[in-house]
């Protein structure tokens, strides 16, 4: 093995492979250089891995795969002045543009050049190093451990969920999927002061687990109509004409249906999970109802230190999301793992300064 910038690298399609890269340089004065710790596996590197594409974003050459990473800054540019060498940070992975009209609105998760990490075809995060902007790495104070500041990425996510749903203090949550992402989205309903989270899935140990974690009900899905569904949920849940929010954070057609007709009339409806790119959808029951429908795409302005803020201040945890550790030369184990769907949250080590 090398012993520069380790890298752990997808060749092709279902091949992934160690390399030994050179160590980036610092582009911009405001760039620093981070010694990478702790990365978890999100489902999109999994994606990436077994099927080569998302979309139209398609590996067509080699790429360093992740992207929900923290680590401790080892060098950095001449006029850096809001971290130092030394500090721990979580690495917000998506650079954009800075010009375009979605960045200078504050929407610079819409930005149309971005260069996200681990996204083709631009390298992502899990090797021994990698350069941020300074702005693009958080603090992270000392009641924060490294392999939590791992988590603000998807804990990024579900705050920019639940900011597009514009959640309030006694509203009651709906979200569809108990994965990483919707787990998050019910702890930061709630943080947010939402007085009653219900949480369906298919998958009952994820759903026990919601319960202890920020879910106040839980619904296994069943096999029946969008319709019944909702109406069950409605009644086990007694969400009286219907829910305040519904979020869907599985991507799955019958959660997305379901998720329209358990609203009541005028409430809000947010698309957070990816699946098919056509569905049928309910839109009679979206325009009767006058429900606002939104997207939502990673994150934005805020959304990484609110998280981080969330976490500090206790009022979100994301240490029990964390199911196991590996070591940096065991990662392709690790997406094993993820793909076969063991645990919640898979953190891999950062590279050993003797590897």
């Amino acid at each position: 093995m090398g012993q520069e910038n380790l890298s752990f690298v997808l060749e092709k399609t279902g091949v992934v492979k160690f390399e030994d890269r050179p160590v980036p340089k610092l582009a911009s004065d405001y760039d620093v250089l981070v010694n990478v710790k702790f990365t978890g596996i999100c489902g999109s590197d999994v994606h990436y891995w077994q099927h080569g594409a998302i979309g139209s974003f398609i590996v067509k050459a080699p790429m360093v795969l992740g992207h929900e990473s923290s680590g401790i800054i080892t060098a950095v540019g001449d006029k850096v002045s809001t971290v130092k060498v030394g500090d721990r940070v979580a690495m917000e992975p998506g650079i954009p543009c800075r010009r375009c009209i979605r960045c200078k609105d504050g929407k610079y998760n819409l930005c149309v050049d971005m260069r996200f990490a681990a996204t083709p075809p631009i390298d992502g995060t899990l090797a021994k190093y990698y350069t941020l902007p300074e702005d693009f790495c958080y603090k992270l104070p000392e009641s924060v451990s490294l392999e939590e500041g791992a988590l603000m990425e998807p804990l990024a996510v579900g705050v920019h969920i639940t900011r597009q749903a514009n959640i309030q203090p006694g509203q009651s949550v709906v979200v569809f999927g108990s994965g990483p992402v919707g787990l998050l989205c019910c702890a930061v309903a709630k943080a947010y002061g939402a007085n009653k989270i219900v949480a369906v899935d298919i998958n009952k140990e994820r759903l026990d687990f919601a319960k202890s974690y920020a879910a106040t009900d839980i619904v296994v899905s069943q096999r029946e109509s969008a319709a019944d569904s909702a109406a069950r949920i409605i009644k086990d849940c007694d969400l009286g004409h219907g829910a305040d929010v519904a979020i869907d954070a599985s991507g799955a057609e019958p959660c997305i249906q379901a998720g329209i007709h358990v609203l009541r009339t005028g409430g809000t409806y947010v698309q957070a999970g990816m699946g098919k790119s056509d569905i049928t959808f309910p839109i009679g029951a979206m325009g009767a109802k006058e429900l606002n429908v939104k997207g939502s795409f990673r994150y934005s302005s805020g959304d990484y230190r609110t998280s981080v803020d969330l976490v500090t201040s206790g009022r979100v945890s994301v240490k029990e999301l964390i199911s196991n550790k590996v070591k940096f030369l065991d990662a392709e184990t690790a997406f094993n793992d993820v793909k076969a769907a063991k645990g919640i949250k898979v953190l891999i080590e950062g590279v050993e300064d003797s590897a």
